[in-house]
């Protein structure tokens, strides 16, 4: 495809009047090492979506089955989402009238390996390009099944290398790199300046950054929102208590409260929980499925405040963040800019609050637009839950869609329209937001009623 066709492509499959700086030249670098650094919230995912999809999709006409493209990212929650941008980009379907496409397969940890190994064999009997997207550890375990072979990539992006790195995934970056050789193109990413490379990803880097004339322009920067610093002063060193009264002095929208340590964040969730927020928690300690679930209630509004770690901080993309609550401050430079990313996205405002106690200062060249002191008096507009989640035992793999649950809640549970929120539906079941207090009325009603001519559980999530 020539760049022109490129950018009309992406831009109606992605809903975009133009594609950004950035984006736009990866429609025409031809560089085979590329190391690109791009705040979040920026496009980044769709800029390296692009450069993938040239070598393996649009590449004149040489188009070839298997295993063709990888990306590799350090976390469930951001494989996913690159996933879905790449199957938005790059999957054609009938009707579609574009080039021929791809076949895309997320691996991930907390899947269940055997439907992994089902998807990878149909996609390489499909003949057409496969990308994978997947974790390293998972990817590592497919290498050593043999189910997985990588000698066909053509191109290989690692998604926020550095927090691979970081999170101990060294050796088994080395071995993925490994198999899929040198002769392919390859794409390093970064939210934050790079540091030194590892000697494992080879010589030859072109560093391209998202806000010099070959990315973004100052004018499109502006695209990933505005964001307002709030620093707020706590006369206690136990932040806990003004943490609670911020939270009560807010205006409605959804939250995420970020702590150094597993221990803090149960204890803090813990003190909301108890003062009747509706608060949700993500950390490392959670099984998969309750990190997944946790991020899902946060997304559909029934419980608009999380509190996390720093693995929130890099990969997660909800929409409709509108504030980031530093309770204890970072320890990097790096990581107040990565949990920062989780609002102000798609060009909407979003608004970082950072607790201070005494002898606490922001991070050096951070300025605060307003400064919050003394008591704080409680909104009744404020956060509250909107929305209830119902937990239904059927997903995907028992062909349940969408416009399925949609429905057979409104239909079936005698909801209106706009009493029916966000729909998500998983490999075996499907969450739907309904609105607050609904929930175990309709749970009820639909007790014993068939979707699609399957009998399933309804329950309310707690």
């Amino acid at each position: 495809m020539k760049i022109g066709d490129i950018e009309r492509w992406v831009c109606g499959r992605m809903g975009y009047a133009e594609l950004n700086g950035m984006q736009r030249a990866m429609c025409g670098y031809g560089s085979r090492r590329l190391l690109l650094t791009a705040a979040t919230g920026t496009g980044k995912t769709v800029a390296f979506a692009i450069r993938m999809l040239r070598e393996v999709a649009w590449d004149d006409g040489s188009r070839r089955g298997g295993v063709a493209g990888l990306v590799v990212a350090p976390s469930r929650e951001l494989v996913l989402q690159v996933a879905g941008v790449v199957r938005r980009i790059g999957v054609v379907r009938d009707g579609d009238g574009g080039e021929p496409g791809v076949r895309v397969v997320a691996l991930y940890g907390g899947h269940d390996m055997a439907t992994e190994v089902n998807e990878m064999r149909g996609a390489r009997e499909s003949g057409m390009p496969v990308v994978v997207v997947a974790t390293p550890g998972r990817l590592a375990d497919h290498l050593r099944r043999g189910s997985v072979g990588l000698g066909g990539v053509r191109c290989m992006v690692i998604d926020e290398y550095d927090k691979s790195v970081e999170l101990g995934f060294e050796a088994e970056m080395r071995r993925i790199v490994g198999a899929v050789g040198r002769g392919a193109a390859m794409v390093l990413t970064s939210a934050t300046e790079a540091h030194e490379l590892p000697e494992w990803v080879g010589k030859g880097w072109k560093r391209v950054k998202g806000d010099e004339p070959s990315g973004r322009t100052e004018a499109e920067a502006d695209e990933a929102g505005k964001v307002e610093v709030v620093a707020v002063k706590s006369d206690e060193r136990d932040k806990l208590g003004r943490l609670e009264e911020l939270l009560r002095w807010m205006p409605r929208g959804r939250a995420i409260v970020f702590v150094n340590h597993r221990e803090s964040a149960e204890r803090v969730y813990g003190r909301l929980l108890s003062a009747g927020m509706p608060v949700g928690l993500y950390h490392g300690g959670l099984e998969q499925h309750e990190r997944r679930m946790a991020v899902e209630l946060l997304a559909n509004g029934t419980t608009p405040v999380v509190v996390a770690t720093d693995l929130a901080a890099r990969g997660l993309d909800i929409e409709g963040v509108d504030a980031v609550v530093h309770y204890h401050l970072p320890g990097e430079a790096a990581t107040w800019t990565h949990r920062n990313g989780r609002t102000a996205r798609q060009g909407r405002p979003g608004t970082v609050y950072a607790i201070l106690s005494e002898g606490e200062s922001l991070p050096e060249g951070v300025a605060a637009d307003r400064t919050l002191e003394g008591t704080l008096a409680a909104n009744s507009e404020g956060i509250a839950r909107e929305w209830e989640s119902l937990y239904i035992n059927a997903g995907k793999k028992e062909k349940i869609s969408k416009g399925d649950v949609a429905g057979y809640v409104m239909q079936q549970g005698g909801l209106g329209r706009e009493e029916v929120g966000r729909i998500a539906v998983d490999d075996h079941y499907a969450i739907v937001a309904v609105a607050a207090g609904k929930g175990d009325a309709v749970a009820r009603q639909l007790a014993g009623v068939k979707i699609k001519g399957r009998r399933v559980k309804v329950s309310r999530l707690e």
